[in-house]
């Protein structure tokens, strides 16, 4: 009986031990790069998220600031677009604009599902960083930005113009639908060689997916343009557009 008793006993004090000692498996699937920033990786660079959860895991490129102009404050960025040099095409069909394209370490897409399933859960600010092929650059900030649902054409909400000297042209395409050469109503992405959120009359006066040209161009609303910086016959040697999530205490300022 003693011996039954002093078994009991250890057993009682040993299994806390046990338990204890199990891993837990705990992954890290982080929905940004504010997720990846915060958990301690604070280089700029191509890193995975996981925007719907494990099931689909999603490359992207984070603009974290240490290596860049700005600073860690104004970093932890998410690149949707990025233009440099003209290396990939964006006159692309409608599934090409919805699941993404491109070089991660260049140009691309980061993809319209993506960023409906980043901005459909949490609110986002998105920045438009850009350079002129004269050494200028300016930028355009939005306190807010979001895209709908592919049963919604992935049409674009963005309000909140912060002027960083490029001047407010994407406003304009704000509440428009998302169209490319294969789904387009009004004939603009096939007229101006890309993909966005275009209007009627003027289509655009922004083009960011525009074909890629260099400085003036013969005529006006082509290439890579954002109208209210250098004009409507000028095509942008790089242009950026990239999204944070906004905090609490930013949504409560």
């Amino acid at each position: 009986m003693t011996r039954i008793l002093t078994a009991m006993l250890l057993l009682f004090v040993a299994l806390p031990l046990l338990v204890q000692s199990i891993p837990v498996n705990k992954k890290f699937l982080p929905l940004d790069c504010e997720d990846i920033f915060n958990n301690g990786s604070n280089h700029s660079g191509v890193y995975t998220i996981y925007p719907n959860g494990p099931e689909k895991a999603v490359q992207v490129y984070c603009a974290m600031g240490c290596d860049e102009y700005d600073s860690h404050k104004d970093g932890k960025w998410t690149v949707i677009q990025k233009r440099t040099d003209g290396s990939v095409n964006f006159y692309r069909m409608w599934e090409q604009y919805k699941n993404g394209f491109g070089n991660l370490s260049g140009e691309y897409w980061l993809g319209l599902e993506t960023m409906f399933l980043l901005t459909y859960a949490n609110k986002y600010e998105l920045r438009v960083d850009m350079e002129d092929f004269e050494g200028g650059s300016a930028y355009a900030q939005y306190s807010s930005f979001s895209v709908d649902s592919e049963a919604l054409r992935y049409r674009l909400h963005i309000k909140g113009y912060i002027n960083g000297g490029a001047g407010d042209c994407l406003s304009y395409s704000g509440e428009r639908d998302f169209a490319t050469f294969d789904k387009d109503v009004y004939n603009c992405a096939d007229t101006y060689s890309g993909g966005f959120w275009y209007g009627y009359w003027p289509c655009h006066l922004a083009n960011p997916n525009g074909q890629y040209k260099r400085g003036n161009v013969g005529s006006s609303y082509t290439g890579v343009m954002w109208g209210c910086w250098r004009g409507y016959y000028y095509s942008l040697k790089t242009i950026v557009m990239k999204i944070r999530r906004v905090s609490l205490d930013e949504l409560e300022a």
